[in-house]
This record gives structure tokens, sequence and C-alpha cells, in this order.
């Protein structure tokens, strides 16, 4: 394995935060401009990261150091195959996100785009800086950013719902990272007298300690994004934010950014080997398997359909987690894929949901019978979508539960193959009757609704700067289940 120094990394961090006063310049005057500038900066985004894909798959090490502010504390860059895969697929779904907002913010005509546009940019070159870190030290500043970014976009309507939604999202969020996270980060670097991602794990030379065992949670749970119960109820006050903001930072970016790097530390700081001394991984696997469990019950209960999404995103993050921490080459491989195929799944879901309120104004999974008549494209994508989700071949999501399966076997674990299946169940009774709903089930008239609102769908078109996106991804969602070696070979690569 050679190590290449190379100013990439940052240049794909810098590139959409240097498109972010272009946008404040044109602003509303000019949104075509505007958001042409969003579309240029993600397309050079991904552009340069999907050009170290190759040097990276050769099994080499990308690496450049910013600044240096002491021994062992330092900002500083590093790109591996973990960092590539989550790179290549935020960077992607920016650009697929970005092509979605135009439709949804200007046909809803919402208000302070440009604001909007803005904290996209930023938040997206925190998403990047943190799937590039070299450290924890770089990692927790950029998660930091990306946290303050993100908050005006949960809270952009403005009403006091949004503004509440935000303020737990903030609270939650900053909280965990000031208290929990700091403390983890502290514990490492007074052990080891470093904070480096090392293959094999930093403390792989260590002998298990109580302070380490407790440490290993405290990074879990302040990894708050992550949404490991009981510090979840952010994500789902959070989905008061535009569609098209629950698609991208809380079904990619924002919540895959902490399951991402609940992985580095499982892989790179605390390592398989002294996880396995500790009883670290079967310990956090209960853990985690209680809110796949609990989250998809809540999900099974919620008839707002972002709010079902959102318990829905809750308990598919613990799969990830779940895979890495039973420490079995087939389930980690697992584990990291589902980060790829959750993304694309269920940002199709969150997409169809956006469609549903653009062209129908429809919020509710009780409002959804016969809608699939007037906009067949929006539901024939959300079903391919939920087929992933509950793991049907060839969606994508079955590769990742399949791993997820052969590891629980793998380490014995039958328990765990045992909520694997129940969960699986769930999905399926949380997702399929909204299929059955809008495909086979009649519309009903408006009981005496003067405006026409209930359930008729008379008037209902698709918005075709809406429906293109969401129709692109849930294909690419089966594709990536019917050719998964590009990211079943990164995922050996964390591995290896």
């Amino acid at each position: 394995m050679e190590t290449i120094v190379s100013i990439k990394p940052l240049l794909a961090v810098l590139s959409s935060l240097l498109a972010v006063p272009l946008i404040l310049r044109t602003g509303d005057d000019r949104p075509n401009v505007r958001e042409f500038w969003s579309i240029l900066a993600g397309v050079i985004k991904f552009s340069i990261v999907i050009s170290m894909v190759p040097t990276i798959m050769a099994g080499n090490i990308i690496e450049y150091t910013l600044v240096t502010f002491y021994q062992g504390i330092d900002i500083k860059f590093r790109v591996d195959p973990l960092g590539i895969l989550f790179a290549t697929v935020s960077s992607f779904l920016w650009i697929v996100t970005t092509f979605y907002s135009i439709g949804y913010m200007r046909t809803n005509k919402e208000h302070a785009q440009t604001r909007y546009y803005m904290c996209f940019a930023i938040s997206l070159s925190s998403t990047i800086a943190v799937a590039f870190s070299a450290n924890l030290i770089t990692l927790f500043v950029f998660y930091e950013f990306l946290s303050l970014a993100t908050v005006p976009l949960v809270g952009h309507k403005e009403t006091p719902e949004a503004l509440e939604g935000a303020q737990k999202y903030f609270l939650y969020l900053m909280t965990m990272s000031k208290t929990l996270l700091l403390s983890g980060i502290f514990i490492i670097y007074m052990v080891t007298g470093s904070t480096d991602f090392t293959p094999g794990g930093l403390l792989k030379t260590q002998t298990g300690s109580t302070l380490l065992f407790a440490g290993f949670f405290l990074f879990l749970y302040g990894f708050a994004k992550g949404a490991v119960m009981p510090l979840h109820n952010w994500l789902p006050s959070a989905m008061v934010a535009p569609t098209p903001v629950s698609a991208l930072l809380h079904a990619v970016a924002v919540v895959k950014v902490g399951v991402f790097s609940i992985l580095r530390v499982v892989f790179h700081i605390y390592g398989v080997d002294f996880m396995s001394r500790m009883g670290l991984g079967i310990t956090a696997a209960y853990v985690v398997s209680f809110t796949i469990v609990v989250s998809s019950i809540i999900a099974l209960s919620k008839d707002n359909l972002k709010a079902r999404l959102a318990y829905s995103t809750v308990s598919q993050l613990s799969y990830v987690i779940l895979g890495a921490v039973l420490l079995t080459s087939s389930s980690m491989v697992g584990g990291i894929m589902h980060i790829a195929n959750h993304a694309f799944s269920k940002i199709t879901l969150f997409f169809c949901a956006g469609s549903l309120y653009v062209a129908a104004h429809k919020t509710e999974v009780s409002q959804l019978s016969g809608i699939g008549k007037k906009m067949p494209w929006t539901m024939a994508a959300f079903f391919i979508g939920s087929l992933s989700m509950i793991g049907v071949p060839p969606a994508a999501g079955f590769t990742s539960k399949w791993y997820l399966a052969l590891g629980s076997i793998e380490a014995g674990e039958i328990p765990i193959l045992m909520v694997l299946l129940v969960s699986t169940v769930l999905n399926a009774a949380y997702f399929l009757p909204i299929t059955y709903k809008a495909f086979f089930e009649k519309e009903e008239e408006s009981h005496g609704d003067p405006h026409g609102h209930g359930d008729h769908h008379e008037e209902v078109r698709e918005v075709p700067f809406v429906v293109v996106p969401l129709v692109l991804t849930a294909i690419i969602s089966l594709l990536i289940g019917i050719f998964p070696d590009f990211f079943l070979s990164l995922a050996q690569e964390v591995i290896r």
C-alpha cells in the first residue's frame, strides 16, 4: 500500500464551499444563475471524488495535511476505501437533489431560496470533509460545521413547528458532541497520544480497560447523528424541513455522517481485534438491535408519510452499525454496503413524499387511496424504494441484508438473525400497504369539503422536474442491487 500526497481531498471539500459567495451574489434576482452555480459545484465535486477512485481501488491511500496545531493534533485529510465510498454516494446524490430542489422549491414558491442553496453547499463541503478526515480531531471539527450548517435548513419554513424542530435538532446534536463525543476523543488521546485513524485500529496494541469499554459508548451515543435510541428523537422532529432537506441530509448526509463516524471508530480507532477481546461488539450489537425493532414498530403506527420514513431511517441506520459491530467479514461488508444501498433507496422514498406534496398536497398515508393512477411514476418509484428497504431481490437492500444475515450466522448470534427477520417483516408491514392503497384502493370523494380537498385526486399532475430525479434514483437502487460489484469491492477493501 502506497501513501500518495495530493491536494485533491482539499479541492473536493472546497468545491462547494467556493460556490457559496457565487450563490449569494446572484441571489433571488437571478435564480437560474444561482442554481447553475449549485449544479456546477456538485459536478466538480463529484468529478474530483471519482478521479480518486482508481487510486484507492489499486490499494493506495491519498493524504493531505492542512495544518498542524500540536503533536497528534492536526487538520488532515485521508482518502481510503471507506471514505471514498461515502464521498461518492453523497457527492453524486447532491447533484440529483439540486435538480429535484429546483422543481420542488419553485413549484411551492418557497421563501429564502438563496439561503437554502448556500446552506446546502456548506453542508456538502462538511460532509465530504468528514468522509476524508484522517483523525478524530478533523472529523469532530467538520461534524460540528455540518450540524451548524443544517440548522437553518431544518428551520427553513420558520413556522413555530419548524423552529421547534430546529431547536431540538441543534440541542440534541450539539449537546451530545460537546459532552459525550469530546470525552471519548479525550480518552483516546490520553491513552494513545494520537487520534489518527489507523488500519487495524489505533488501540490494537492496548490492553482492555473499563475506561476504554465505556469510551466506545461515548462515541456510539456522542455521534448522535447515528440516531441510536434513546438519542434519536431529533430525527423525526427534523422532518419539518422541506422534503429535499429531509431527502439528502436526513437520508444521506447528516445521518450517514453519524453512522460513518461510528464505523470509523469501530474499524480505525478500536479495531476489530480489540473490540472482540473486550466483548464490545456483541454488547453494541444488542443495543442497536433494540433500536432496529422498536423504531420499526413506531414507524408502523405513523400515518404521516415523512414521520414513517423518519422512523424507518432510525431503524435502517442501526443496520449499518450492527454490521460493523458483529465483527465478522460478511456482516462488516453488509454494514458498509448499506451506507450506499440505503442512501439511494431512502432518498427515492423521500423524493416521492415530496412529489406527493408538490402535486397533490398529500402528507398522510391515509390520503393516498387511488393516487397511483394520477401519479404512476412517483408511486412506482416508491414501490421500488420500498422493496429495497424490505430487502427483496433484486433491489439494493437485499444485498446488504443478505450479508448481514450471513454475518449473524458466522457470529453464531441466532437472536440477531431473528432481529433481522422480524425487522424485515415490519418493513413490509409499514411500506407495502402504501403501494397497495395507492394502486388498488379507490380514491374517496371529498366528504363535504367545499375546496375539493380530502382524497379526491382529479386535478393531480406529476411535476416533471420533481419526478425525473426520483425515477433516476429508483433505477439506480435497482442497478446497484443487480450489479453490486463497485460498492462490494470498496467494502471488501475496508476490512482487508
